[in-house]
């Protein structure tokens, strides 16, 4: 696939094909070149997968009540 098809691209073929890519470095058996592109489309796909999920947090942190009293709570990766 071609970087243009990451923006139309839902999340879940976008997390299938970086598991996916994630499984064929790890098995090993590739040339450096072949190593190399497929680590540079997960490196893309990683990043996509990043950004949808920090924008679905957004979207549901604004549709989170924050009138009522209810405090949002603020999610870390720590």
């Amino acid at each position: 696939m071609e970087e243009l098809d990451l923006a139309g691209m839902a999340f879940e073929a976008a997390f299938a094909e970086l598991e996916d890519t994630v499984r064929r470095l790890e098995e090993g058996n590739l040339s450096l070149d072949e190593s190399l592109r497929l680590f540079e489309r997960g490196q893309k796909l990683a990043a996509y997968c990043s950004a949808q999920l920090d924008s679905a947090e957004l979207r549901v942190q604004q549709l989170l009540p924050t009138a009522s009293g209810i405090e949002r709570e603020v999610w870390s990766e720590t």
